[in-house]
């Protein structure tokens, strides 16, 4: 099993910054991507950014420019830099490992972080 533990979230003011971190633990292997993911009420769960093995990042259209992804390999650890926050960036932010298991892949999420823009 993997263990994912989000930390960094948190109340800002809007134009703020907050910079999230994802520590993956466990049996970890031969991971293809990790990323991160957020959910507002009543919407459904949609990709911010994710970053692969290979450091290839994508990004969501509404965070481009905004919102950086970076990942320590040998940390195992994944990061959101978040800058000039928005009130529509509200939402919990989940982290997601995906990973190949006896060349079957599987993914894994956190538990998820608040992230709350408001003045």
């Amino acid at each position: 099993q993997v263990q994912l533990v989000e930390s960094g979230g948190g109340l800002v003011q809007p134009g703020g910054s907050l910079r999230l971190s994802c520590a993956a633990s466990g049996s970890i292997g031969s991971v293809n991507a990790m990323g991160w993911y957020r959910q507002a009420p009543g919407k459904q769960r949609e990709l911010v950014a994710a970053i692969t093995d290979g450091s290839s990042t994508n990004y969501a259209d509404s965070v481009k420019g905004r919102f950086t992804i970076s990942r320590d390999g040998a940390k195992n650890t994944v990061y959101l830099q978040m800058n000039s926050l928005k009130p529509e960036d509200t939402a919990v932010y989940y982290c997601k490992l995906d990973q190949l298991i006896v060349g079957l892949p599987y993914s894994f999420w956190g538990r998820g972080t608040q992230v709350t823009v408001s003045s």
